[in-house]
């Protein structure tokens, strides 16, 4: 089969603007939970998107790890996209939901959260994870795999889970959404796309994009 011929009709549910939330945020909660309900794979994966210095587009794959009035992830400060991020603050997001034919796409500024938070998410994770923050220079290059796998195992003997701490050059942000668009799948590829925009007054704009 050649890519080209790859197709898939959508027609699991529709999105109608007159019955969406009107809060894109609460929206974002309610499709979460459905997806969690659907035992989504990764429902928390989103696509990342920043922008390089040299003008052009960078994107990878990241975990949301919280929702309030923004969008929360964790990452090294001084990985390429925290480098791309203090450079430039404003990011995009994208949900990819397959078993329920849905996407969302999310703009907005981006800003680091409070230490006491990133301290409060670190202390929660795995000691293995600890470990692999702490030993990783991530996006630099390493000679070769050994590396990381020394660095990790002296971190082992020095550290233990009362005495890690979470390094300053890692931690979390928060991307507050300006602009939030639903995307339902449907038959023909004429698919529902509702699209909220926040206006200055605070207030938002919900609109049906032509698929």
């Amino acid at each position: 089969m050649k890519i080209s011929d790859i197709r898939i009709e959508y027609s699991l549910q529709s999105l109608d603007e007159n019955e969406v939330m009107a809060y894109p945020l609460d929206q974002f909660k309610t499709w979460f939970d459905e997806a969690l309900k659907a035992r989504v794979m990764e429902a928390n994966a989103m696509t990342l998107s920043t922008v390089r210095n040299d003008g052009l587009p960078n994107a990878r794959i990241v975990l949301l790890k919280g929702v309030d009035q923004g969008f929360i992830f964790f990452t090294n400060y001084s990985s390429a996209k925290g480098r791309e991020l203090n450079d430039h603050s404003y990011a995009a997001l994208t949900f990819f939901w397959p078993e329920l034919e849905r996407q969302v796409r999310v703009i907005g500024k981006v800003s680091k959260i409070t230490s006491v938070e990133s301290d409060e998410y670190f202390l929660s994770r795995p000691f293995s994870s600890q470990i692999g923050a702490l030993a990783s220079p991530q996006s630099s290059p390493i000679p070769n795999r050994q590396f990381i796998e020394d660095q990790e195992n002296k971190l082992r003997e020095e550290l233990d889970q009362n005495s890690i701490k979470r390094p300053e050059n890692w931690g979390g942000y928060r991307l507050i959404p300006s602009e939030v668009e639903f995307w339902q799948g449907r038959p023909s590829r004429l698919h529902d796309r509702i699209l909220y925009t926040k206006e200055t007054t605070g207030n938002w704009k919900i609109q049906r994009l032509a698929p």
